[in-house]
């Protein structure tokens, strides 16, 4: 048995984020992997609680995986989230890698929100606006570089402001920096992406301009949410997959109980937009909103284009 480890500085030493786009604009052709979701969580009186996800995909003939992840949102001196993926031969179960699934789930994440607005935000679009400082910020903001170089600004928003400082000062090639009137921000940004614990909304649809498109990433449950109804029905919606998105993201689960939309307003996934079943952005001055669940599949697909990246 060949059974590879590859941890988190390998995985930044041979992937490049155009190539794992790429990767999944074009795995998102192909006939989607079975998958799962499991989720454990201890609720918290106040915001999200302690999470742990298994995610399985098996891709009949090629891989089979699984992720194991952990989501602790209040910690300081570690990542909030953490995880190991486990790579296997869909052909005979034989294991084949043993994978950093933080730093997986990282490239993954920012990769799986670039291939959406690459799809649906204004090929002009050229101010950024990040809505949260944690580990993910610094890989997002890079993947947006990679899919708009154009971009002129990078405005970081945070809740400590320091944390939205470091990053911002982390940004090369695009002048960035820290703001601290996120209402302000978002009215002037041409891509907001946000990528937060948060359980009330943070962007606020009366706040969104012509033309703008929303990213939201943080909200894996249905008590966690980034924006509000008004956002929702100004809004043409995506979401990556309907699996892990539908009836688990707070962002729509909370929109479809209030009545603001109907899950027929989700107008297509990832799959349906890489292969040209439906129209992303149709008028430069449509809202377009991404909802982003991760999910099984795309940690699939990642692992495949690392385990073969380090094989070659």
């Amino acid at each position: 048995m060949n059974l590879r480890f590859i941890d988190a500085a390998q995985i930044a030493q041979v992937c490049d984020l155009p190539g794992l786009i790429a990767h999944l604009r074009a795995a998102h052709r192909e006939p989607p992997p079975d998958v799962q979701r499991v989720l454990m969580q201890q609720h918290a009186a106040s915001g999200p609680g302690n999470a742990v996800l298994v995610w399985p995909a098996w891709q009949a003939g090629r891989n089979l995986g699984v992720k194991v992840v952990t989501m602790f949102p209040e910690n300081r001196t570690v990542p909030a989230v953490q995880g190991v993926y486990l790579l296997f031969d869909g052909r005979n179960g034989a294991p084949q890698a043993v994978i950093d699934g933080t730093e997986l789930t990282c490239w993954k994440t920012a990769a799986d929100s670039a291939l959406g607005a690459d799809l649906l935000a204004r090929a002009d679009a050229h101010r950024l606006l990040m809505v949260g400082a944690g580990a993910l910020a610094p890989h997002l903001i890079r993947a947006y570089q990679a899919i708009r170089p154009g971009l002129t600004q990078v405005r970081v928003w945070n809740r400590t402001p320091a944390k939205a400082q470091a990053v911002a000062a982390a940004v090369t090639g695009t002048p960035a920096a820290a703001t601290m009137d996120l209402e302000a921000a978002v009215r002037s940004a041409d891509i907001i992406c946000c990528a937060t614990s948060s359980a009330e909304p943070l962007v606020r649809g009366a706040w969104l301009r012509a033309g703008t498109h929303l990213d939201l990433i943080g909200g894996f449950t249905p008590a966690m949410r980034e924006t509000d109804d008004a956002a929702m029905r100004r809004a043409r919606i995506f979401v990556d997959s309907r699996w892990f998105t539908m009836d688990h993201a707070g962002d729509l689960t909370q929109a479809i109980a209030s009545g603001a939309i109907t899950p027929a307003d989700v107008r297509g996934d990832l799959f349906q937009l890489c292969r040209g079943e439906v129209a992303g952005r149709t008028d430069a001055d449509q809202i377009t909103l991404f909802k982003s669940g991760g999910g099984a599949h795309l940690d699939l697909m990642a692992a495949q284009y690392i385990a073969d990246r380090c094989a070659a």
